[in-house]
Formats: structure tokens, C-alpha cells, sequence
């Protein structure tokens, strides 16, 4: 069985929850890097149908949401509790529990505002809509559909990230995961 990486106080299933939004919103990035590489995602997806500055700004959101996705799993690794140390300024310092729980959260109501502005937006026809046969929709609801678990995912790991600090905090401090001088493989 594969063993996935994270401290060892933190519940299995927050563990599985974390790893699993970087997943939840890889086939949306999937999807985009398709448009712009011209495969037939869409109607009107040839090669011509984007300009250079369309296809940068479709590959960066790709690039970002992937990024921010993988920042879940700060929420179960060490690098959470104390900043790694090639961080400039912040590097061996320990994490502000209130500060990442707020930041996981923020992003939760980030994310259920998008998912909220987008179903509205469908619903009431706003914009062009995307010319597709009834097979490039079905393609894009199965490549989009996952990322409404982000949100909840998300929410649950950050809300068992604040418990597990704030009973470490209780508990006079707790450990210290990364505290001192680290080994270089901790941080993988």
C-alpha cells in the first residue's frame, strides 16, 4: 500500500482530503491546455481561434489553480506548521495557525463565489457560451464538474488543520515539526 506523507497527528482522512484537490482540479487545467493547443475541445477550437496573449492568460490560470491547489497540502505537511527554510524573511518560523486557517478560507469563499457567479451566469445566458456539439459539453462538465469539491474539500482541511493547532496550542505549544534544524528530506 502506498504511504502518503504527512504529520503524524493529522486524521487520515484530512490527509486523503488534501492530497485529493490537486486531483479534484487537475482535468479543468487539463481541459484549457487542450483549447489552446487547438484540440477540437470546442467549435471553433483550431489553431487560429486564439491570439497569443488569450493563450498565455488560459495557460497561466492552468499554471495558478494548480499552484493554489497544492497549497492544501500545507494544511498536512510540515512545511504548514513551520515555513521551510529557503523562504526569505519568514524561512524556520513558525506558521500563524489563524493566518493559514483564514487564508484556507478565504479561498473556500473564493472558490464557492466563483462556482456561485458561474452557475448563475449559465443560468441566466450571460456572455457568448462556448460553441460545442452535445459531446464537447459533455467533455466539459466531466472535466469541470470536480472542481465543485474543491471548495468542500478545502473547507474540511482547513477546519481540521485549526482544531489540530489550537488543541497543540492548548497543550502549551506542542511540538514543533521542522523546528531546529530540519533534515533536507523533511521537506519532501
Amino acid at each position: 500500500m502506498m504511504r502518503i506523507k504527512a504529520l503524524p497527528d493529522v486524521p487520515r482522512w484530512a490527509v486523503l482530503a488534501a492530497h485529493a484537490v490537486p486531483l479534484v482540479t487537475l482535468p479543468s487545467g487539463l481541459w484549457r491546455l487542450a483549447l489552446v493547443a487547438g484540440l477540437p475541445v470546442t467549435q471553433d477550437a483550431d489553431l487560429g481561434a486564439m491570439g497569443l496573449g488569450e493563450s498565455v492568460y488560459v495557460v497561466s490560470l492552468s499554471v495558478v489553480s494548480e499552484l493554489l491547489a497544492f497549497l492544501t497540502l500545507g494544511l498536512v505537511r510540515p512545511w504548514g506548521e513551520v515555513f521551510p527554510r529557503w523562504m526569505p524573511f519568514l524561512g524556520g518560523r513558525r506558521v500563524n495557525p489563524a493566518a493559514a486557517t483564514g487564508a484556507a478560507l478565504a479561498g473556500v469563499a473564493g472558490l464557492c463565489a466563483i462556482a456561485a457567479w458561474g452557475a448563475y451566469a449559465s443560468y441566466a445566458d450571460l456572455g457568448p457560451g462556448i460553441p460545442a456539439t452535445p459531446a464537447q459539453d459533455a467533455l466539459l462538465a466531466v472535466c469541470y464538474a470536480p472542481l465543485l469539491a474543491w471548495p468542500v474539500l478545502l473547507a474540511a482541511v482547513a477546519v481540521a488543520y485549526r482544531r489540530r493547532r489550537r488543541g497543540e496550542e492548548r497543550r502549551g505549544g506542542g511540538r514543533q515539526y521542522g523546528a531546529g534544524r530540519p533534515a533536507p528530506s523533511s521537506w519532501v
